[in-house]
């Protein structure tokens, strides 16, 4: 499925069911029913003629003039960035496709900038220079204009911060470069996740140029259980840089974008409220089951404000939440009671699930940004089992309910509602079937 983000004077069809989703997060909640199985979204026909469509404010940014990154060289990868975190909608695509492209970026930006400086980070006060420079350039290209706060990024992470090597020759004599960049040099991105082939080198790497800050023991040996874990991450970054200056550029943008995708499809990115509310709704066994339904519908529909997920993301947040409710003494499966679905726990009215492997937004200019979703099944939430530990998508042993295969091709569209700071998504909405 692919969502095609117009941004016009448009209205949906009198035939389509639609509702207003408020991206302010005021006290309007979205008019959705996540107890019944989620129907199709069906593909809606743009009013015609459209105008043109930009996303440039056709401004050139003014620049530091300080920093020694090359951003021209760069300048595909930095449009790409700009629409992965276009204008409004980087908040709700932010761990998934945003923050990672964000990073990568910067990543590979100096990266290649080492090849002529031989420096692997970069000091304290270019650093500034450069990501602010960095950021005028992506919001004149209609990025989001408070990324820094979005993705948690500062001056700090394009230093050296902790690791005591910062300088390429420094490097190559502390690490296997060779067996380093044989593992990394490009990454299966279906397996890399499991089987770590990468992540362990750039481990072990990172280890070996955390060893350079301490000193030799009695017996002329360092001991690896002394390297903190914060020296051996900041030294994560410098191998990352390292890797990037060997890579052409859209080849590191593979690898390192798939690494990030390893650890975001680890865990669940939603604040899960209190399920106190849950937990009255559906004591004493169920009772009534109606209320117990309304009480979930009301719940989710508050995760459904939040985020894109990637289908693997659902399913931890499926599994963290059902063990919430267990520990309220809510053992039965309200999920199928209520015909609760992973496209439910994320950003509606369409229920779109990204793909787990890494994605980008594209760009044209007569249909706007769109994105594509991994949305051919209505997969059931799985509810975790009380003597097991939640499934993982590594072990082969354990049957994990299908994920969503291939993109179906079918097209959503959101159109912005001018001075409301709104979006309407038009397609047929979810009904409850208690």
């Amino acid at each position: 499925m692919t969502f095609l983000i117009g941004f016009k004077d448009s209205h949906c069809s009198p035939l389509q069911n639609s509702v207003l989703l408020d991206i302010k997060m005021d006290n309007l909640l979205p008019e959705i029913s996540p107890t019944g199985n989620p129907q199709p979204l069906y593909p809606l026909l743009a009013p015609s003629p459209l105008s043109p469509f930009t996303i440039t404010n056709n401004t050139t940014p003014k620049l530091s003039g300080l920093c020694t990154l090359d951003f021209d060289a760069m300048d595909t990868m930095m449009s790409v960035t700009a629409i992965d975190c276009f204008t409004v909608f980087a908040p709700f695509l932010a761990n998934v496709v945003c923050c990672p492209q964000f990073e990568a970026t910067l990543v590979i930006l100096i990266g290649q900038s080492s090849k002529v400086t031989k420096k692997l980070s970069l000091n304290s006060t270019l650093a500034k220079h450069c990501l602010s420079d960095f950021d005028k350039i992506l919001m004149g290209q209609g990025a989001n204009n408070s990324l820094q706060q979005i993705c948690s990024v500062g001056p700090s992470n394009l230093t050296e911060a902790s690791c005591p090597v910062k300088d390429v020759d420094g490097f190559e004599k502390m690490v296997n470069s060779s067996k380093l960049l044989s593992k990394c040099g490009k990454i299966d991105l279906v397996n890399e996740c499991c089987q770590q082939v990468c992540q362990n080198a750039i481990s072990e790497a990172a280890k070996d140029l955390a060893l350079a800050s301490y000193q030799l023991d009695a017996m002329g040996l360092r001991r690896p259980s002394d390297i903190s874990t914060r020296v051996v991450n900041d030294c994560k970054s410098i191998v990352l840089r390292w890797l990037a200056s060997k890579l052409e550029p859209i080849r590191a943008k593979e690898v390192l974008r798939g690494l990030a995708n390893c650890n975001l499809n680890k865990v669940c990115p939603l604040v899960l409220p209190n399920v106190r509310p849950v937990a009255r709704g559906c004591g004493d066994g169920i009772s009534n089951r109606s209320s117990c339904c309304s009480a979930m519908e009301s719940y989710v529909s508050h995760l459904q404000r939040q985020s894109f997920l990637t289908n693997l993301q659902a399913l931890n947040c499926a599994a963290s939440l059902g063990k919430r409710l267990q520990k309220e003494n809510i053992t039965n499966n309200v999920y199928n009671l209520c015909h609760i679905t992973l496209q439910d726990f994320s950003l509606q009215e369409s229920g779109c699930l990204l793909p787990s492997l890494p994605s980008d937004a594209t760009f044209d200019h007569s249909s706007g940004v769109s994105f594509l979703c991994d949305l051919n099944d209505h997969i059931p939430a799985p509810w975790p089992s009380i003597s097991h530990a939640p499934a993982s998508s590594c072990n082969r042993t354990v049957k994990i309910p299908a994920l969503p295969a291939a993109a179906s091709g079918q097209r959503g569209t959101f159109f912005r509602l001018p001075f409301f700071g709104r979006f309407l998504p038009c397609g047929p909405r979810k009904t409850s079937k208690i």
